[in-house]
């Protein structure tokens, strides 16, 4: 399956944006660019970046087309075919950002899920990156190898872990959850698949899939399946080894 589009993240702070149009929806784009940092400026030749939100079309078009013959990266409001990029709603829990995308085919599918996001993640979530980041050095004196530092994270930060993320915590936690926490035992996990739609999976097998080290799958197994995994997990086409290595292994089949 093709992803429809790549998403990042764009450093903005300081940098020069166009933003062409008038009223509300023109106004929403420049609170959401302020927001960011943004300097916004009507023309700039040097600029890379442009939102047109120009609700005449013959005009919309003029100014769409001329941007791009510059060389410049154009979102254009309710115009989602002439976008190169879009603008998802966005869920702030600085530095944690969780941005929905619709590919710009309904904005208020997107804005819809962003508010189930708004009640589901905590406030402080935040806050526990910042800790998370800050304990950089002790991490990796507790768990000197990069692999059992990653599982080590992802055992405390799994549903139930320590810092579970959608669980409230105070500024001591991450500090606590160091002085005790120990290199997670290897393990493995097994999924039989009931068909090749991944819908089918159980919320237990997807999670176990999102946090898998490696997978061990049948050729049979669909694209759409394996695709499910984390996305730095080694995919091996054979058998489980009989002593399997450390962290999550899932045998899939």
């Amino acid at each position: 399956m093709v992803v429809n589009g790549l998403p990042i993240l764009v450093r903005t702070a300081g940098r020069t944006i166009i933003l062409k149009g008038s009223g509300e929806p023109a106004d929403a784009k420049r609170r959401l660019l302020e927001r960011t940092g943004a300097t916004i400026v009507d023309d700039d030749p040097d600029a890379r970046i442009a939102v047109v939100a120009i609700e005449d079309e013959r005009e919309a078009q003029a100014v769409i087309a001329a941007l791009k013959a510059r060389g410049v990266m154009v979102n254009a409001v309710d115009r989602p075919d002439d976008c190169d990029f879009t603008l998802p709603a966005i869920v702030d829990r600085s530095p944690v950002l969780v941005a929905v995308s619709t590919g710009g085919v309904s904005a208020g599918l997107a804005a819809a899920i962003r508010q189930r996001l708004e009640g589901v993640l905590p406030a402080g979530v935040g806050r526990l990156a910042e800790a998370l980041g800050a304990a950089r050095g002790d991490l990796r004196a507790r768990f000197p190898d990069g692999g059992a530092r990653r599982r080590a994270i992802g055992a405390a930060i799994a549903a139930g872990g320590a810092l579970d993320p959608l669980v409230p915590h105070d500024d001591a936690a991450v500090a606590r959850w160091l002085d005790l926490a120990a290199p997670p035992a290897g393990r493995v996990e097994t999924v039989r698949l009931r068909s090749g739609d991944p819908d089918d999976l159980t919320l237990r097998e997807a999670r176990w899939l999102g946090q898998a080290d490696r997978v061990y799958h049948t050729a049979d197994v669909p694209a759409a399946i394996l695709d499910r995994a984390r996305a730095d997990a080694v995919r091996i086409a054979g058998p489980v080894p009989a002593v399997p290595p450390p962290g999550l292994t899932i045998d899939l089949a």
